[in-house]
C-alpha cells in the first residue's frame, strides 16, 4: 500500500498525463482530456456547507502537493494553491463534488481559526483504476496573525449514489504577511538575537581592555645626580680615577 502511495505521489508531481479539473469562474463548463474520464467542471452545484461530515470509501487514496511551495508558506488575504492527487482504487466510478478545507491552532483542532472556501464541482467524474488531479484555491483571512496553523483538508465525493469524504491534508502551514517571507514573530527573534550577539561583543571588548590596563605597568626610570659624595673623593684619593682630572686642571694653567 506505501509503494502505490508513494508511486502515485510522483505521478502526481510529474506525470502530464493526469487528468486535471480546474473550477472556472464564467457559467461554463469546461472539458478537460486525460489518461482516464472526461473530467467536467462548473459553478451551478449543490450546497457543501463546512460542517458536512462522511466517511472515507474503501480503496480511495489521496495526497496533497502544493505547486512550487514545498515549505507551504501561506501569504495572509492572498490566493495559494494546492494539487488534489485522487486514486480510484474501488470497483465503482466516483464523482467529485467539492472540496473543503479549515484552519486550526496546532496545539488545538478543537479550537477553529476560519473556514475556507468550498470549492465544488459538476460532475468531475473518475474511473475505477484512474488517478486524477484536482486543484483547490484558497486565501486565508488578511487580518490572521503570521505564525503556524493547520490545515485540514477534505474531498468530498459520491459513489453509489452515497456521499463519502477522504481527508487530503492535515498539516502545518506557516501563515506570513503578503508581499513578506517572514513573520513578524520570525522578525523579532532574529532582531533579539543580532541585539543579543552586539551585547555581547561589546561587554567582550571591555574585557579585553580592562585586562590590557592592568598587564601594562609605567617603566621606573633611574635619574643620577651630578653631586659627589666628599667622602668618596676622599677614598680615591691616588688613584688613576682622579688623575685625568689633575692632569686637565694643569693644562689649563
Amino acid at each position: 500500500m506505501e509503494t502505490r502511495f508513494l508511486l502515485f505521489a510522483l505521478l502526481l508531481l510529474t506525470s502530464p498525463f493526469l487528468s486535471v479539473v480546474r473550477s472556472q469562474s464564467d457559467s461554463e463548463a469546461q472539458v478537460v482530456e486525460g489518461s482516464g474520464d472526461l473530467g467536467i467542471v462548473g459553478d451551478d452545484v449543490q450546497d457543501f456547507g463546512p460542517d458536512a461530515v462522511f466517511t472515507s470509501a474503501p480503496g480511495i487514496d489521496t495526497v496533497c502537493v502544493f505547486p512550487k511551495n514545498s515549505v507551504k508558506v501561506v501569504p495572509a488575504g492572498e490566493e495559494t494553491e494546492l494539487l488534489v492527487g485522487l486514486n480510484n482504487g474501488g470497483d465503482s466510478n466516483l464523482n467529485v463534488i467539492a472540496i473543503k478545507a479549515s484552519v486550526h491552532l496546532p496545539f488545538n483542532h478543537q479550537l477553529l481559526v476560519q473556514n475556507l472556501t468550498v470549492q465544488e464541482f459538476y460532475n468531475a467524474s473518475v474511473a475505477s483504476s484512474v488517478q486524477a488531479t484536482f486543484p483547490y484555491i484558497f486565501a486565508v483571512s488578511k487580518y490572521l496573525q503570521p505564525g503556524q496553523f493547520d490545515l485540514v483538508g477534505t474531498i468530498i465525493y459520491e459513489m453509489d449514489q452515497h456521499p463519502f469524504q477522504s481527508t487530503f491534508y492535515n498539516g502545518t502551514i506557516e501563515v506570513v504577511e503578503a508581499n513578506g517571507f517572514l513573520s513578524m514573530e520570525s522578525v523579532l527573534l532574529v532582531t533579539f538575537a543580532i541585539a543579543l550577539l552586539v551585547l555581547l561583543g561589546l561587554w567582550i571588548h571591555g574585557r579585553v581592555q580592562h585586562l590590557s590596563k592592568k598587564t601594562k605597568k609605567p617603566a621606573k626610570v633611574e635619574v643620577g645626580t651630578g653631586t659627589r659624595d666628599a667622602s668618596m673623593d676622599e677614598w680615591l684619593q691616588g688613584t688613576a680615577f682622579v688623575q685625568p682630572s689633575s692632569n686637565k686642571s694643569k693644562k689649563k694653567k
